[in-house]
Formats: C-alpha cells, structure tokens, sequence
C-alpha cells in the first residue's frame, strides 16, 4: 500500500484507529493485543455501542513513528475475523 501519509504527518504523531466491528466483548482485546503488539503501551480506547447495539466502534490512539507503522496496523487490525471495518 502506497500513501502520502510521510508528507502529511509529522513523526512522531498521535494517530487514531476507529475499528468497526461486531458487539462481542472480545473485539476490544483482539484489537488492544494487535495494537500492543506493533506499538506497546497503556492504551484506554474509546468504546461506542451502534443503534441496534449489534456493532461496536472502538477508537484507540496511539504515538505512530512512522507510515510503516500506521500502514501495518491498518492491516492487522483488518484481518480480525471479528472486525468488518477499520478507518
């Protein structure tokens, strides 16, 4: 995946993930352990239930070094089977 995000961003930064994803209680763990595993640290995401509570959004911030970095956990966050959309 090739962006602009180098030219846009100035490391390091705060970047935020929102991952969308179904109501389950473990969709916060599986997204905190792929984040603690890329950027480790003491994270207090942000949860929000949808109208019908069938989904959750879950936003976590966290200190990005570099566009690699941002990059790579777009698409680990993406690939959790629990998780239909990360923006």
């Amino acid at each position: 995946m090739k962006t602009k995000l180098d030219k846009l961003l100035e490391f390091p930064c705060s970047f935020t993930y929102k991952v969308m994803g179904f109501a389950d209680p473990q969709l916060v763990d599986q997204a905190l352990a792929v984040v603690q595993r890329h950027v480790p640290g003491d994270y207090m995401p942000e949860v929000k239930s949808s109208s019908k509570g069938s989904y959750h959004s879950v936003s976590i911030t966290i200190t990005a070094t570099c566009t690699e970095q941002i990059e790579t956990l777009y698409h680990e966050l993406g690939k959790l089977p629990l998780v239909r959309m990360v923006l």
